[in-house]
């Protein structure tokens, strides 16, 4: 059964399906939905919500609870996230698990509450010190909030690092008819290096400070063979008509569904359009995008920013692609018939 839902909604209730049971977070709209919901629910299966006193405190708190094994999820919005950075890096050096969710907000600055893809660098490239990656999921509907919600904790535990969910304020405040229970049933694993206590067992440290001769080197070598391991099996992406495309638009979030829309004009037009919408930031699929751009040699980038996702798209074409880009930032919203026009431009 399906019920109309918002989608932070459906992500804060992903959230408790997956086994979330510490949430620690501080107030910032467009996202404040999420901790509503969860203050008044996740008591209700055992869990505890803490309003932190800052977003700083927020993410030293999920860092506490992953170390003892709990499944544990902050969010907030762009000024909050840029706070978490370095706490983002702690995690990932500590090798926790964690979730964080960002509905993006206008920036740069305290900029407003109006809908921007303007933190996919900040997300997908790593705001915090060393070499590093969060996972990125960018859902796009209120059925992958809740989807992708449960994904992240799958991905997070499996990998034993932050997990991010990506998504502008459009996306986390429309609503639609949405599947509030699991696909397949949440399995949490067990956890052999957390910090329970240890009776019956010697001694355990998490850390991220390595101060041997050659040992950060060794655990940045170690960290990087996660990140491969990820890029190799944990892709995921959506395409739309592009057996026959003579453009390939790519888009993530909601200008893919506005694409989406553009498509389906441009095909009654005979311009025969297609997407492909990465739902993985990182791990990108730069593979999926170069085969493409071997037989599409026109290659449209839409984003709700100047663009950010543009450069790594250019990376990922095969040489000779003609990449073009159509970006509306701080607030901009792109129409099919701005997409439309400029699809015309190109081909």
């Amino acid at each position: 059964m399906r019920v109309l839902t918002k989608g932070n909604i459906a992500l804060a209730e992903g959230a408790i399906q997956a086994g979330c049971r510490f949430y620690f977070g501080y107030p910032i709209t467009p996202q404040n939905d999420i901790p509503e919901y969860l203050a008044k629910n996740l008591p209700k299966v055992g869990g505890t919500f803490i309003p932190a006193e800052s977003e700083i405190a927020s993410i030293n708190m999920i860092l506490g609870a992953s170390a003892a094994g709990a499944r544990a999820m902050t969010s907030s919005s762009g000024p909050g996230i840029s706070l978490m950075q370095e706490g983002f890096s702690y995690l990932a050096g500590s090798e926790l698990p964690a979730v964080i969710v960002n509905i993006m907000r206008i920036g740069p600055g305290l900029g407003g509450i109006a809908p921007t893809q303007g933190d996919y660098n900040q997300a997908v490239h790593g705001g915090g010190h060393g070499d590093y990656h969060n996972i990125v999921l960018a859902p796009a509907s209120c059925q992958e909030m809740f989807d992708l919600t449960i994904k992240a904790f799958e991905l997070a535990d499996k990998y034993r690092n932050p997990a991010m969910i990506l998504a502008d304020a459009m996306v986390g405040q429309f609503q639609e008819p949405c599947r509030l229970t699991p696909k397949e049933p949440v399995v949490i694993p067990e956890k052999p290096w957390a910090l329970t206590g240890a009776n019956g067992r010697p001694a355990q440290l998490i850390k991220s400070l390595f101060l041997g001769p050659g040992e950060m080197e060794i655990h940045n070598l170690d960290l990087k063979k996660k990140y491969d391991a990820m890029e190799q099996n944990e892709v995921m992406y959506e395409t739309r008509h592009l057996d026959d495309a003579e453009i390939m638009i790519i888009a993530f979030g909601t200008p893919s569904r506005i694409a989406k829309t553009a498509i389906q004009f441009l095909r009654q037009e005979g311009v025969r359009a297609g997407l492909l919408r990465p739902i993985t930031l990182f791990p990108f699929p730069s593979k999926a995008i170069h085969e493409y751009s071997q037989k599409i040699h026109k290659v449209l980038v839409v984003e709700m920013n100047t663009g950010q996702m543009l450069r790594d798209v250019e990376l990922s074409c095969h040489n000779g692609t003609q990449v073009y880009f159509y970006g509306r930032p701080g607030g901009g919203i792109p129409y099919p018939d701005d997409i439309i026009a400029q699809v015309k431009k190109i081909v």
